[in-house]
């Protein structure tokens, strides 16, 4: 049986936590005959990477979104010289993902794929913010999850896949 393909952002650079966590949910896209595609993880640019994902994704009938940290700032100014100038100090750290979360996420959406969006706890902003899209955002899986995790994951990655089937018999 030929696998359906999603589009999987996910930064390539994942520390052990995070590596456990997209095997989860990469576990879940195999169980439902879904084959995750993504620039730098099994497809290679031939041309510059943002056309690339372009073309990876129109062959595409769904994406998920893996919003990882991947910059963690302890000390800074946001928004500076404006009337919402806040300063960010060590209890109000800012977690970053990687933009080509929203890059990827901008493009997929304009394709009308279907799309799933994880975060991680702390990530906020762009994609990630509740009500930018018709998407719930979800929180990242834990490490070990419970059978009873497993299973509302399970009905997640249904729903979604309903719509992705839809595209991909269409």
């Amino acid at each position: 049986m030929r696998k359906i393909p999603v589009f999987v952002s996910c930064p390539t650079h994942l520390n052990e936590e995070q590596k456990l966590k997209r095997s989860i949910i990469i576990k879940l896209l195999d169980d439902l005959q879904m084959e995750p595609r993504a620039l730098g993880r099994g497809d290679y640019p031939k041309d510059y990477p943002l056309k690339e994902v372009y073309v990876i994704a129109k062959h595409c009938c769904g994406g998920v979104i893996l919003g990882f940290e991947q910059l963690f700032v302890e000390t800074g100014i946001k928004k500076r010289g404006t009337d919402e100038e806040q300063k960010i100090e060590s209890l109000n750290t800012v977690l970053i993902p990687t933009p080509w979360n929203h890059l990827e996420a901008g493009i997929l959406f304009g394709l009308k794929l279907p799309l799933l969006i994880f975060k991680e706890d702390g990530i906020a902003g762009g994609v990630f913010d509740v009500g930018i899209t018709d998407v719930f955002v979800q929180k990242m899986p834990p490490i070990k999850p419970s059978k009873a995790k497993i299973e509302e994951l399970k009905q997640v990655f249904l729903k979604w896949q309903g719509e992705v089937c839809r595209i991909y018999y269409d």
